[in-house]
């Protein structure tokens, strides 16, 4: 093994004749732009060709789970923001769902309708950055300042809602955590109709560019089997064929009153992901549509006084609003002793909690099963073999988030 001089490169020498193949250790990551984010890849070369890789996690750990335990029910929404930060009303979702299964909480139609609807213009936020990103990792520099464009627009949108624009927490157990905004619908309507041209617009400029196609078609094929076997879900798995969706598999908070399709391929390489999550984002923005169009009225917060906060009105004039307000803001509230699996598809695939209650006011154990951390398993299945230019097409077409993997 010799030193090069170059930090994070080292060469390994055949140990029988020194004359003989020299292979090369690149560390990829952890500051690599194409990790998008702290993953390290330590890569074994042979001239440009993947002999090895194997990803090194952990470097951005933050304890999340094991911090659900000290925190009440409510309180711990905010730390779901935080695991998949492109996608947190995904992770608000499920997790409330998750703890309203244990509090056998009915929650209103607007609300359920509200949540779908916001659910998916996250998953076009997040498709967005994704290809923007991706798109900009094999030299496509202007789709990445036109997704980002379109994700400024939904991010005024979140903030309209919640006050902010990615860590918004509007999600709560047992509906929302503020009434819709006046001047919403407005607000969506205007982007939703022009978001279609807007995908036009990516497709005109990737879908049958010659270097695009070039340095995606063919590239990072896994099998089907190989997929499931290493727990890979979401638009990788269905773009080897598997048409399986967990929005119409095991439909959550309304999701069965709404048309839509799941799209899916087959050449499992880095093009037809690519194409998978482009139609996916046509489909949210027509599942934003039928949320938008026909959003029922009434409540947008169960009735469950002892686990939701009474309405501000209600807690200036009335002593009993306004200890309940007191109660389960210092305290929290109790959950019955159980335990609950809830699945809900995030953007990156199946995205599961598991929430155990002892019947106080904070969680006995959250475990979160992420999408990002089955996906990151193929990584070194994709790409040894490969060259070390496509490794970064790879990788990118994983669409995962360390925050995610790291918990």
């Amino acid at each position: 093994m010799g030193d090069t001089g170059v930090p994070g490169v080292t060469v390994l020498e055949d140990d029988q004749a020194q004359s003989g193949p020299r292979r090369m250790l690149l560390n990829m990551g952890p500051q690599h732009p194409s990790t998008h984010g702290v993953l390290r890849l330590a890569v074994e070369l042979d001239g440009e060709i993947i002999v090895k890789c194997q990803p090194d996690i952990g470097y951005l750990h933050t304890g999340i789970e094991k911090e659900f335990e000290v925190k009440t029910y409510q309180q711990a929404v905010t730390l779901t923001d935080r695991v998949d930060y492109l996608a947190p009303l995904s992770n608000n979702l499920g997790y409330c769902l998750a703890v309203e299964k244990l509090l056998g909480l009915e929650i209103p139609p607007q609300a359920q309708w509200m949540r779908v609807m916001l659910t998916e213009l996250t998953r076009l936020n997040s498709h967005l950055v994704w290809l923007g990103t991706h798109a900009l990792d094999i030299g496509a520099m202007s789709v990445f300042l036109y997704c980002f464009r379109e994700r400024e627009d939904i991010l005024r949108i979140f903030e309209m809602f919640s006050g902010q624009r990615m860590m918004t927490s509007y999600f709560r157990i047992g509906g929302l955590a503020l009434e819709p905004p006046r001047g919403w619908h407005r607000r969506v309507g205007t982007f939703i109709g022009g978001f279609p041209s807007k995908v036009e617009e990516y497709e005109d400029l990737l879908t049958n560019n010659r270097i695009w196609t070039g340095r995606t078609k063919g590239v990072s094929v896994l099998s089907l089997e190989d997929m499931l076997d290493l727990g890979v879900t979401g638009p990788m798995l269905r773009a080897a064929g598997l048409k399986t969706d967990a929005r119409k598999d095991e439909p959550y908070t309304g999701y069965e009153k709404f048309d839509f399709e799941v799209p899916t391929r087959t050449e499992s390489d880095v093009y037809a992901r690519y194409l998978v999550r482009v139609e996916e984002m046509r489909q949210s923005a027509r599942i934003v549509r039928q949320a938008m169009d026909g959003m029922p009225a009434g409540p947008w917060k169960a009735a469950d006084q002892h686990v939701v906060l009474p309405d501000r009105e209600k807690m200036k004039t009335q002593m009993e609003a306004l200890i309940y307000h007191f109660k389960i803001v210092t305290e929290g509230f109790r959950v019955p002793e159980g335990e609950v699996y809830q699945v809900v598809e995030s953007p990156r695939g199946e995205l599961g909690f598991y929430v155990v209650s002892d019947g106080t006011a904070k969680p006995y154990r959250v475990h979160m099963r992420t999408p990002s951390f089955g996906n990151l398993q193929a990584t070194s299945k994709m790409v040894e073999g490969t060259l070390i230019a496509d490794a970064i097409a790879s990788i990118g077409s994983m669409d995962f988030v360390l925050g995610d993997v790291d918990r």
